[in-house]
């Protein structure tokens, strides 16, 4: 199972490699995401991640535009603080910022990086951690929240948040 995975994610790489669109990634120095590919560069993550959902046997991830919405204000304030990490600068936690976002759903984990790379290099490097990976791949979840802050040095904080819409039990197999 995990070679089909890495094939599938191999294959993912190779056809977002073939956009040479803004955002994309070009091998050059510095990868800059333009104003105008906000939702190319979301659903590049997303299509990539419910490809390796699918070649696992778990459901498809939808967007959430609250989970979105956390996610952006959490890159922006780790930008802020000058460090990756899971509080944010009021001492929150990604519960409670999901929750200030009016988001009615089960939290189910967040993903945060920073890093100068592309989008799929972030995810691709999200995945090879067993954590981080559990985040991606968990089969309860069924929306997802992807966004970033890139700094005018060309740093991109990264954040993914997933969660679950549903009030119904979960079951644990």
């Amino acid at each position: 199972m995990t070679r089909l995975i890495s094939i599938v994610f191999a294959s993912v790489l190779l056809l977002a490699g073939c956009d040479a669109g803004g955002g994309g990634y070009s091998g050059a120095s510095q990868y800059r995401i333009s104003s105008n590919s906000t939702a190319k560069v979301q659903y590049r993550v997303l299509d990539s991640i419910n490809a390796l959902r699918q070649a696992a046997g778990a459901a498809p991830l939808a967007f959430n535009a609250k989970l979105n919405a956390s996610a952006a204000t959490h890159s922006r304030d780790m930008s802020i603080q000058n460090r990756p990490w899971h509080f944010g600068s009021d001492g929150s936690s990604p519960i409670q910022r999901v929750k200030r976002v009016g988001y009615e759903g089960r939290f189910m984990g967040e993903n945060i990086s920073e890093t100068y790379e592309s989008e799929l290099l972030t995810l691709e490097a999200w995945l090879a951690q067993e954590d981080t990976r559990a985040v991606i791949m968990n089969p309860e979840a069924q929306e997802i929240g992807f966004a970033w802050f890139q700094e005018a040095s060309g740093k991109i904080w990264w954040t993914l948040v997933t969660g679950r819409s549903d009030a119904a039990p979960m079951v644990h197999g």
